[in-house]
């Protein structure tokens, strides 16, 4: 087990308008007037500002995050079998490829041996660069080989600096998007300390680095924040087009690398569907949207050699669903209320159909599994049936797949930002209920258009979407934990805009009667301000206290048993065990695997269930047989799964193989009716009283406190 122990001695505010709002610089001939030039050089210096304040902001974010992560480990003092295994679980598989290329005698070697891959499962073939979404580490350890830093540059810190380099990138963007909302850079300067005074809830990149989400993430807030300026109005043609290119170029990467990115960008096409439906953002730009995601997925599955995963995405299919729907009804937007309600009601059903329909057929052409486990987990996640399906429930029982704890709130809400953030969301909902039902009940559009300056409550495009964004990714984050980044940081942008903008303040002094100009413009500047002085007073000693605190990597166990296997074993022996700690020997031995944590393949996901029979109970002879059959040599058993007690009663392991395996589970507790005492005793204790039933196929070879290896008999 891995721990962090204590690390031995030895070794300006601006309060002013940035961006003119869009309503007061736009005459009712739609035309923009020309701006005064002491007001055009005031936006320049403004802009000037705001942009050094953002790429400020970012490198000291990724300054930040780089020095806990060494802080943590003392990563720069630790040996690299000690950096390697600091790469927990998936983490260690993928960058166990980028060691893979660079240690290649050639690119085209390396890149060979990623799209013909032997040792990653025994037995098996495999094509890295389709199954996984590793494009990024390829790039990565080219652009190592050619440039010349080789010298003064290990290849785990070019690794890890891109890699907090690009959070740069992350709070960059989200300052901007929170700018574009707003009006003022005050605003993205707000969004920016929240992200980072509320770091375990934004980010895990200090100690998950390589994880697909670190990589994807700041290509998704870049995309948001190119689609919240192509929302604005009366953009130019080549501006619009320039900010197209942006929004695909972001979707693209975004898209290559994380194998979740066609479900988040579902959730996003879902907020488009819906404000397209209510007529609250332009027809035109959603099409447009519409078919960058689809084209972006689709180079995608062409660069990983057409894989069948991404064509069977539901994205593809509710996109497509969604742009024939549109071309049958043609007359969605007009009529009155009740009429619009009823063609609203058939276009939903309409696309809901056609969605299903194109993805069933996709599926049946494709003979597409790969992501069933997917729906099974939801199915049973929301209550549709109780199963025993093992890898439905190997995702319930962990903790990151669970609802999201309370206490994220009460972190939150000590920053101020939870209760920032649900006065804006209340504030924003009730002005998109009453824009959406203006909207649906104005069967003259012209008329409608001449008459919105005269309402106290309007919503624009950009806002609109950013409301419904931060809605839906809001219910995913409370459904399942591990997605709540996505979530969080978005509500820092989503809070930050509220408080700088009049949007929100307007409405609110108009309703207390106590509307002025001045007086909005006092508000939206004093209050943020004084939020941040807030924050600053408040966090920022244990901020220091925090970058103070010295720890160091020790897991001696691990260690020892990497380093055994490097010493003892031949180079291509297979070995057997837990997906997660087998990514750490693949990287810091590069020795050949059963299975491994990348969990995105039917085969993989059969082949794993029938490893773990490790920890069920069955024979000497079972156990032999099934792990014989995927040429394995040695298998390594696991006290910290053997005797769990992490998880409670019926998620331990153990006890979900009894289940899948029909046998009743250990302890006190309930059993389901129709489960069956097994014949035998549990493999992984059994093992260790060397009855002669196990000896005859299992030899130990090493054990520590923590591991035990067992090389197994070659019998004809």
């Amino acid at each position: 087990m891995t721990t962090v122990r204590q690390r031995r001695v030895g070794k300006g505010t601006e309060a002013a308008e940035d961006l003119p709002s869009e309503e007061t610089n736009v005459k009712p001939d739609g035309k923009i007037p020309p701006v005064p030039p002491g007001g055009k050089l005031w936006n320049i210096l403004s802009v000037t500002v705001g942009g050094i304040v953002a790429i400020s902001v970012g490198l000291l974010t990724s300054v930040y995050v780089a020095t806990l992560h060494e802080n943590d480990l003392w990563f720069s003092n630790i040996k690299e079998v000690e950096r390697e295994i600091s790469f927990r679980t998936e983490c260690g598989l993928y960058y166990s490829y980028y060691k893979q290329m660079i240690q290649a005698a050639s690119i085209q070697q390396g890149l060979h041996g990623l799209v013909y891959d032997n040792k990653t499962e025994s037995v098996r073939t495999i094509n890295i660069l389709e199954r996984m979404n590793v494009y990024q580490e390829v790039f990565l350890s080219i652009l190592y080989r050619i440039l010349p830093i080789q010298q003064y540059l290990e290849p785990v810190y070019f690794y890890i600096y891109t890699l907090f380099g690009l959070q740069a990138v992350y709070v960059i963007a989200l300052y901007v998007t929170s700018w574009l909302l707003s009006g003022t850079w005050l605003s993205g300067l707000l969004a920016a300390c929240w992200y980072i005074t509320n770091r375990v809830d934004t980010t895990r990149v200090e100690f998950t680095i390589p994880l697909r989400e670190n990589w994807a993430l700041p290509f998704f807030a870049v995309q948001i924040a190119a689609i919240t300026y192509l929302l604005k109005t009366h953009l130019q043609p080549a501006q619009e087009r320039f900010t197209l290119v942006a929004v695909f170029i972001a979707t693209f990467l975004f898209s290559l690398t994380w194998q979740f990115n066609q479900f988040m960008m579902l959730i996003q096409a879902l907020a488009f569907f819906i404000l397209d439906c209510l007529d609250m953002l332009p027809t035109a730009k959603v099409t447009w949207l519409y078919i960058i995601q689809i084209s972006g997925l689709l180079l995608v599955c062409v660069l990983q050699f057409f894989n069948s995963m991404i064509l069977g995405s539901l994205l593809i299919s509710f996109n497509v669903s969604v742009l024939i729907a549109r071309t049958i009804q043609k007359n969605l937007k007009k009529g009155g209320l009740l009429n619009r309600l009823g063609k609203l009601i058939l276009h939903v059903l309409l696309v809901l159909c056609l969605t299903l329909l194109i993805n069933k057929f996709i599926k049946k052409i494709l003979n597409l599994e790969s992501d069933e486990h997917i729906f099974k987990f939801l199915k049973a996640k929301f209550g549709f049936g109780a199963t025993r399906d093992f890898d439905a429930n190997l995702y319930l029982c962990e903790e990151a797949f669970g609802l999201l704890p309370i206490n994220t709130f009460s972190r939150l809400s000590s920053t101020l930002l939870f209760y920032i953030y649900g006065f804006v969301l209340f504030l924003l909902t009730v002005a998109a209920v009453i824009v959406a039902f203006r909207n649906l009940r104005g069967s003259n559009q012209v008329q409608l258009k001449e008459k919105v300056k005269e309402y106290t409550v309007t919503l624009k495009p950009d806002a609109a979407y950013s409301l419904v964004h931060t809605v839906l990714f809001g219910c995913l984050a409370l459904s399942t934990m591990r997605m709540k980044y996505l979530w969080t940081s978005h509500m820092c942008v989503f809070a930050s805009f509220g408080l700088c903008s009049a949007e929100v303040w307007k409405p609110i002094l108009k309703c207390l009667h106590l509307y002025t100009s001045q007086r909005t413009q006092v508000i939206k500047y004093s209050i943020p301000i004084i939020t941040l002085l807030y924050i600053s007073f408040k966090f920022w000693p244990g901020i220091m206290d925090e970058l103070s605190e010295l720890r160091e990597f020790y897991d001696p166990d691990t260690v020892e048993l990497m380093n055994w296997i490097k010493s003892n074993t031949p180079n291509t022996a297979v070995f057997a065990g837990s997906m997660q700690l087998l990514a750490g020997v693949k990287l810091c031995t590069g020795r050949t695997l059963t299975n491994h944590p990348h969990y995105e393949d039917k085969n993989l996901r059969e082949r794993t269930k029938q490893i773990y029979q490790i920890y069920a109970k069955r024979s000497p002879s079972d156990v032999y047989g099934i792990l014989r059959s995927f040429g394995t040599d040695y298998v390594i058993l696991e006290d910290s799964i053997c005797y769990e007690r992490r998880h409670s009663r019926g998620c331990r392991l153990r006890d979900l193989l009894d289940v899948a395996n029909g046998h009743i589970m250990d302890g006190l507790g309930e059993n389901e009716p129709d489960l069956k005492p097994s014949s035998y005793p549990r493999f992984c204790e059994e093992i260790k009283k060397n009855l002669p039933s196990y000896t005859m196929h299992f030899t130990r070879v090493f054990q520590n406190k923590t591991f035990h290896v067992y090389k197994l008999a070659k019998h004809k």
